[in-house]
């Protein structure tokens, strides 16, 4: 009893109770982030094809994805239960699915065949099997399955040419054309409502360039045409595991390979490459393929508005509050008040996010700016910068907290010294007290960028999309046009995992886009971190 007395007394409990709280905290973020970086970084590594000959002559040929444990089926043969095997067999437009169970029991025989391909299409995901015969229209240029191979890459890089063309045709060139047609139609109808002829001056000239304009897009999209055809010029005929052929065109295809022939350095090459790719393509197949670029230039453009409205407002609101205003009951309320808004629901400011930066101020500035647009609106709408100043307001309660503690720990002596050396109070606050106190005004940053990149409800009511047809920067004038929608990290992992059509095969892609995401945050939080330790090293009165 002697001994406990002492050790309870002597606090060792808590010392213990308090590290191995900790350690449990730290296992378990280890353990998660261990788990999105294995899933999401092996979903870029190019699997071996696996076929598989089952006891009743049935064939399957697909990556082996996952194996399980099966307890039911415990018995004196199998103590530890029989194993099935999960396959992703692709070729969904042929069975309808894009994984099977195989229970191991059942597979006869198990190979790796070398000349088996994977392709990767633009449409109804990957197709694995052989390419038997390549076509030019109705002439058959390849048949058998190595000749056809070597005759149809080539045409492959080509597709992939045309594509780029198509892509810059449709985005710039004919996006181009339409803002500038766009725009001279809202100058007629400005014209119009001001009352004057359109049959003279200025108006009968932007009919005209609306006529030249027209013209230019009538014949870019006679070359689209024209691409297109190219694309579905070439048609290949592939055959699966179980004898169904499938011909479509090369131009439906992104890539081919033969995973089972592929070196271990070859298999690297082509992990980089499909890294990269995640991140600077687009998406496709309903957000489950392709890139996510999008997203991430979306997040990253919306943190960094947010943290240029947020950061001025807090520290302008922490310096009144800590050097100018009467310490007293108000003070102490709006303290209080502002303590208290950190911990409002982030849906709550997407609603008003909603009513006032997007009903009153967008509506407002479009009856003010816009009127020739109505009844479609530009402001009143969502976009980046209302759902930009709805994180700003979001996270000012968190700047204005930590730049409070940076200012109050600031020495006094500082400023004493400042006003006895005949500095005004303005300018010991702009040249000593705020330098020093930097520190702790990029830690309230540190927390706002934290909390905002992550939010998704707010971003719902207040401009994020499913896919964005645009970027908000782009060469159009005035170049950056923050009234666009856009695509967000955290609404891509929420669309992609619980509103995709296929849950199970847009699985590796959630991983990808939560990785993405936490090294998104990470390279911010990095940044802001390092400008800290260096303001910190400048001034190192500051203790924050």
């Amino acid at each position: 009893m002697a001994f406990l007395k002492r050790f309870f007394a002597s606090g060792s409990l808590f010392i213990w109770l308090s590290g191995g709280a900790l350690a449990c905290s730290l296992l378990l973020i280890g353990g998660l982030l261990s788990l999105i970086f294995i899933n999401g970084m092996g979903y870029f590594w190019p699997k071996d094809l696996v076929q598989l000959t089952l006891n009743d002559g049935t064939q399957v040929l697909g990556e082996m994805v996952d194996t399980q444990r099966i307890p039911e089926t415990v018995t004196t043969a199998f103590p530890e239960g029989q194993t099935r095997i999960q396959l992703k067999v692709g070729n969904r437009d042929l069975y309808g699915l894009d994984f099977r169970w195989v229970d191991e029991e059942d597979i006869a025989q198990q190979t790796l065949p070398q000349d088996v391909v994977a392709f990767e299409r633009r449409e109804w995901g990957n197709f694995y099997g052989w390419i038997t015969e390549v076509w030019d229209g109705d002439t058959r240029l390849a048949k058998g399955r190595d000749q056809a191979w070597n005759v149809f890459y080539p045409f492959l890089e080509q597709t992939e040419a045309i594509h780029q063309e198509i892509h810059h045709i449709e985005r710039d060139v004919i996006g181009a054309i339409n803002h500038d047609i766009e725009q001279a139609r809202l100058n007629l109808k400005e014209l119009e409502l001001n009352g004057k002829n359109l049959s003279e001056g200025s108006a009968a000239s932007l009919q005209e360039d609306i006529q030249t304009r027209e013209a230019a897009y009538q014949k870019q999209t006679q070359r689209l045409v024209g691409l297109y055809e190219q694309l579905n010029r070439y048609r290949v005929t592939l055959i699966d595991v179980e004898g169904k052929e499938k011909t479509f065109p090369v131009g439906g295809i992104v890539k081919a390979w033969r995973p089972n022939q592929m070196s271990v350095w070859a298999k690297i090459w082509m992990y980089a490459e499909n890294f990269w790719g995640v991140l600077t393509e687009e998406p496709r197949e309903a957000n489950t393929e392709g890139g996510i670029f999008p997203a991430i230039f979306g997040t990253v453009m919306m943190v960094l508005i947010m943290s240029i409205v947020v950061v001025p407002f807090g520290v302008l609101a922490a310096v009144y509050l800590k050097e100018y205003a009467r310490q007293g009951l108000l003070t102490r309320l709006i303290r209080i008040a502002v303590n208290n808004l950190a911990g409002v629901p982030s849906i709550v400011f997407g609603v008003f996010g909603l009513g006032f930066f997007v009903y009153a101020v967008g509506g407002s500035i479009d009856q003010l700016f816009f009127s020739a647009s109505l009844p479609n609106p530009t402001f009143g709408t969502g976009g980046l910068l209302w759902a930009s100043l709805t994180l700003a307001l979001m996270t000012v309660p968190v700047v204005i907290v930590a730049t409070e503690e940076g200012l109050s720990a600031v020495p006094r002596e500082y400023r004493e010294g400042s006003l006895g050396l005949g500095a005004t109070k303005l300018e010991s606050l702009i040249r000593v007290v705020l330098p020093c106190a930097m520190p702790g005004i990029l830690t309230g940053l540190i927390l706002a960028v934290s909390r905002a990149t992550g939010e998704v409800a707010p971003l719902m009511l207040t401009g994020v999309v499913k896919l964005a047809p645009a970027l908000p920067v782009d060469s159009l004038f005035p170049y950056v046009h923050l009234d666009r929608k856009f695509m967000h990290l955290g609404f891509h992992i929420y669309d992609v995992g619980f509103q995709s059509p296929n849950v199970e095969a847009a699985k590796p892609m959630v991983y990808v886009t939560t990785l993405i995401l936490v090294l998104v945050v990470l390279l911010l939080n990095m940044t802001a971190i390092a400008l800290r330790t260096r303001m910190r090293k400048r001034y190192a009165g500051a203790s924050v």
